[in-house]
């Protein structure tokens, strides 16, 4: 009887990331070495610096919170929300996976504070919760999110969802491009507010009971550097739209469909940093004595081949890439495998039954102690 039960809980245990899996719709994997579409543009004029595939239709994963962002703030600056208005947290997004602040539905939150939970912890929660509060649903919000697009003339997106995670089963998958996102993030580099969010590395959340890290690793490293957003699952691969402003010149590099998030920060580096070669900083626009010198790269560059802005092509070697960590990998804007939960159930499931297994044996050792025991008694 005991072996009976044992094997049952193991068969469920292994079962819950088998159905996990079988949620999420397949999609085709987009991503490319060292990517799949790149463009750099001076953000004022909108002169496009460097291209490779900016049309090219994409999954932007967490990068379509910006949008997000864009419909908040601009009801905002409207008079039609305001940061102070409480949010009460939902049961259907408490219930959202991923990248999260763990919201409970007994829990209220500011718009502000929501704000940041959506942009530095790029929290699937947070942008459920806020969705819900301003259209009513995320069906709704969506609908929001698709009309700012047209007007704004993103002309290759749809979006239908508002976190990004991949699409659950029957559920199509977000989709824009480099150049669609070029042009949002033009469209919130004149608001202040976005690069408030944005460029936030870290903050406190609940009272500073739980830390917040944002996944963009170039906020810090590269010279002037104060947004936006990263983005990832496994069919989309990595996505970044960042942003650096020095001596008045600021600069919108968007890099999307890497395989490696270490070479697409690279490449996003690379481009920030050609870009104020080309259009040099004006140190009198900004007020400084001098132009800042751009950040020292960790990896050496490439002898030859290397991002080259007179003939752009998508095959320009990657810098040196080093392989992530599984946690790494799962961290970064909640991008979920599938196969990754499978193996980590089937991990967890192999030691609930060897302790089960252990405890079985010791109860059916003392039971047959016990049992010749009561018989040498009677002897």
């Amino acid at each position: 009887m005991m072996k009976r039960c044992v094997l049952c809980i193991l068969f469920v245990l292994l079962m819950v990331p088998c159905v996990q899996a079988a949620a999420r719709a397949q999609v085709k994997t987009l991503a490319q070495d060292p990517y799949a579409s790149a463009l750099l543009v001076e953000a004022d004029s909108g002169k496009v610096l460097f291209e490779a595939n900016a049309d090219a239709k994409l999954y932007p994963a967490s990068v379509l919170k910006l949008m997000d962002l864009y419909v908040i703030l601009q009801r905002i600056e409207q008079g039609a929300l305001r940061l102070d208005e409480m949010v009460q947290v939902t049961t259907e997004a408490a219930k959202t996976g991923g990248s999260q602040v763990y919201l409970d539905p007994k829990e209220q939150f500011s718009v502000d504070d929501l704000l940041y939970a959506l942009m530095v912890q790029s929290a699937n929660d947070a942008a459920v919760a806020l969705a819900t509060h301003i259209a009513g649903s995320k069906e709704g919000f969506v609908a929001l999110m698709n009309q700012k697009a047209q007007e704004l003339g993103m002309k290759n997106t749809k979006f239908h969802s508002v976190h990004g995670l991949p699409p659950s089963e029957g559920q199509e998958p977000d989709v824009t491009t480099a150049r669609d996102l070029v042009i949002l993030c033009r469209a919130l580099a004149k608001m202040p507010d976005a690069l408030k969010y944005t460029g936030t590395q870290s903050k406190g959340f609940r009272e500073d009971k739980f830390m917040m890290y944002n996944h963009n690793k170039l906020l810090g490293q590269v010279v002037g550097c104060d947004g936006f957003k990263t983005g990832y699952y496994q069919a989309a691969g990595f996505s970044i739209a960042a942003t650096a402003l020095r001596g008045g010149v600021r600069m919108i590099a968007v890099v999307m469909g890497s395989k490696d998030r270490k070479v697409r920060d690279a490449k996003a580096t690379e481009l920030l940093n050609k870009g104020f070669t080309i259009i040099p900083p004006r140190p009198e626009l900004a007020g400084a004595a001098a132009p800042p010198k751009p950040a020292a790269t960790s990896q050496p560059q490439p002898a030859a081949g290397a991002v080259t802005f007179a003939t752009p092509a998508v095959g320009d070697p990657a810098a040196p890439a080093t392989q992530e960590t599984p946690a790494e990998q799962t961290s970064n804007d909640g991008g979920d495998s599938g196969w990754g939960k499978f193996f980590i159930g089937l991990g967890i499931g192999f030691i609930l039954f060897l302790a089960l297994f252990g405890a079985a044996v010791v109860m059916m050792k003392r039971r047959t102690g016990s049992v010749r025991s009561r018989y040498r008694h009677r002897d």
